[in-house]
C-alpha cells in the first residue's frame, strides 16, 4: 500500500514537473529568451559609470549617483539579428534613459566610453522617447522631429512597452505598438543590449530611478514588423533605397554612377565640365567661388510640386551653395538661377553668414528669407555628410531640417511669406516662389561641395 502511494506520488510529482515546464517548452518553441531572470543580475554587467543598479520586485533598477558619467548594464553576450522587447519606467521628468542595442565598449576612440545605438527614452518636454541617438559617437540619428505624431507615446511614471526591431542594416522602434523611428545604418553588425542611467551632475537628478523587467529577446524566424507608410527613413547606405521605401514612393534621383536625371539649368544637357561624379557623390568643383563661372547650376528634367526631398551634403571649408526648389527657369539671370533656397553654406568661414538680416543666409536656413534655427550638435563638422530635407506640403506649408532635427517652417503665398519677400533680394522677381510646381536645382557658387543620397517623394 505504501509503494503503491509513493508511486502515485511520484506520478504526480512528474505530473506537475511536466506542468509548470510546459510554458518554458512553449516559450523555447516560440523562440523567445528571457534576458533578466527576475530576481538576480545574471548575464549582465556594468561599465563605464558608478551608477547602482539592483533587483527589486522583480525589476532591474538603476539609480543615478552624483558625478557620474553614463552608467551601462550590459549583456554578457552579443546579439546581431534580433527582436527584442522589455517594459521601461522612467520615474521623473528630469530623468533620462536608454536601451542600447549592437554596442561596444572601450574601443580604438572610445577608451572606457560605451557607444553604439540607443532607444532613447525621454522623459522631458522636448519628448523624443523611442528616437535612436548613437551614443558616443554620431549622437542624433532619429530626433522627433522626424515623426512628432508619435511624440505622445511615452508616459512618465509608469511602465512603457519598447520594441527593438534589428535585422541586417534595419532598425526600427516601437513605444507601447506606436511605431515610431526607422533607421537603416550600415555600421554595427552585431553588439551587446544594455540598460542606460544617465550621468548627472547636479543633486535635483541625484537618486532617481529607472525600472526595466520583462526582457525577453528573440534571435530565429524573425520576420519584419508592419510599419505605416507615411514614416520617415534616415538611410545611411549611399545612394540606396531599401524596400520600404521603394514601396511607399520615395525615387532616388542620383543613382551614383551617372549624371541620369540631370542637365545644365541653362543648356539641355549636363555641363561637359565643372561637375564630377566619383566615389558616389556629385560633386559641383572649385572655380575659387565665381557663381557660375564653371559649370554652372544643374537641375532636375522633371518638376516638382508637393514633395519629400532628402539629400546629404559635404562642405569643403569656406564653401557655398544650395538647394534650390520650384526652379522655373523662366527669369534670365547672369548668374545661379532663381528658385526657394536650402542654404548650404560653412557658416565660420564664408561671410555670407554675416549677410542677410538675422542669419537668414546660414546654413540650412531659407536663404534671404528665414533663418534655419539650428542647434550646434546638429551641425556635422566640415568635410563630413549632412543630411538636408525640404518637406513641401499640399497646403503649401513648407519645412527645412538639417541632420534630423526641423530648423524652420513657412507657409507659400501667406501673409508673413510675401511680407518677408517684400523685404528680400527676391522683390525684383513677381510671384517669387510660387510656382505651382518647378526643377530642383544643385547650385554651383563656385565652391567645391558634395551631393549624394537625393531622394524624393511625391505628396497628395
Amino acid at each position: 500500500m505504501r509503494k503503491l502511494q509513493l508511486i502515485a506520488a511520484g506520478g504526480m510529482l512528474t505530473a506537475l514537473a511536466l506542468f509548470s515546464a510546459g510554458p518554458v517548452r512553449a516559450q523555447a518553441a516560440d523562440g523567445w529568451q528571457n534576458l533578466f531572470d527576475g530576481k538576480t543580475l545574471t548575464g549582465w554587467k556594468r561599465l563605464a559609470g558608478t551608477a547602482d543598479y539592483r533587483v527589486e520586485n522583480g525589476a532591474i533598477v538603476g539609480t543615478t549617483v552624483m558625478n557620474s558619467g553614463n552608467s551601462f548594464l550590459v549583456t554578457e553576450k552579443e546579439y546581431g539579428n534580433f527582436v527584442l522587447e522589455l517594459d521601461a519606467m522612467v520615474e521623473s521628468p528630469v530623468s533620462n534613459s536608454g536601451v542600447q542595442t549592437r554596442s561596444h565598449f572601450d574601443t580604438n576612440g572610445h577608451k572606457g566610453r560605451v557607444y553604439g545605438r540607443q532607444v532613447e527614452l525621454d522623459p522631458s518636454a522636448r519628448s523624443w522617447s523611442g528616437g535612436i541617438y548613437d551614443e558616443a559617437r554620431r549622437q542624433w540619428l532619429y530626433p522627433l522631429d522626424l515623426h512628432p505624431e508619435a511624440k505622445s507615446a511615452f508616459k512618465v511614471g509608469q511602465y512603457n512597452h519598447i520594441k527593438v526591431e534589428c535585422l541586417g542594416n534595419e532598425m526600427k522602434t516601437w513605444l507601447n505598438n506606436v511605431p515610431v523611428a526607422y533607421v537603416v545604418d550600415p555600421v554595427d553588425p552585431s553588439g551587446f543590449i544594455g540598460l542606460q542611467v544617465h550621468g548627472i551632475t547636479t543633486k535635483e537628478q541625484e537618486g532617481k530611478k529607472v525600472y526595466f523587467k520583462n526582457i525577453r529577446i528573440k534571435t530565429t524566424n524573425l520576420k519584419p514588423g508592419a510599419f505605416p507608410a507615411d514614416i520617415y527613413v534616415v538611410n545611411f547606405v549611399p545612394n540606396y533605397l531599401n524596400a520600404y521605401e521603394k514601396q511607399h514612393g520615395w525615387q532616388l534621383l542620383f543613382d551614383g554612377k551617372t549624371p541620369a536625371g540631370w542637365r545644365s539649368a541653362k543648356k539641355p544637357a549636363f555641363p561637359a565640365q565643372g561637375w564630377q561624379i566619383a566615389d558616389g557623390a556629385l560633386t559641383v568643383l572649385s572655380s575659387e567661388g565665381k557663381e557660375a563661372a564653371n559649370g554652372g547650376d544643374i537641375v532636375t528634367n522633371a518638376e516638382y510640386a508637393a514633395f519629400d526631398l532628402s539629400f546629404e551634403f559635404k562642405l569643403t571649408p569656406g564653401a557655398n551653395s544650395g538647394v534650390k526648389y520650384f526652379v522655373t527657369l523662366d527669369e534670365k539671370t547672369e548668374g545661379s538661377a532663381i528658385g526657394l533656397e536650402y542654404q548650404v553654406l560653412d557658416d565660420a568661414l564664408h561671410p555670407d553668414a554675416k549677410l542677410g538680416r538675422d542669419g537668414d543666409r546660414t546654413l540650412a536656413s531659407l536663404y534671404d528669407l528665414i533663418r534655419g534655427d539650428k542647434p550646434a550638435r546638429f551641425v556635422h563638422p566640415i568635410g563630413e555628410w549632412n543630411v538636408g530635407r525640404v518637406v513641401v506640403h499640399p497646403n503649401n506649408r513648407v519645412e527645412h531640417y538639417l541632420n534630423g532635427a526641423k530648423v524652420l517652417e513657412y507657409t507659400r503665398g501667406s501673409k508673413e511669406y510675401l511680407a518677408l519677400v517684400a523685404e528680400s533680394k527676391y522683390h525684383v522677381w513677381p510671384n517669387f516662389g510660387m510656382a505651382p510646381q518647378g526643377h530642383l536645382l544643385l547650385q554651383d557658387h563656385g565652391n567645391q561641395v558634395s551631393f549624394r543620397s537625393i531622394k524624393i517623394k511625391t505628396l497628395r
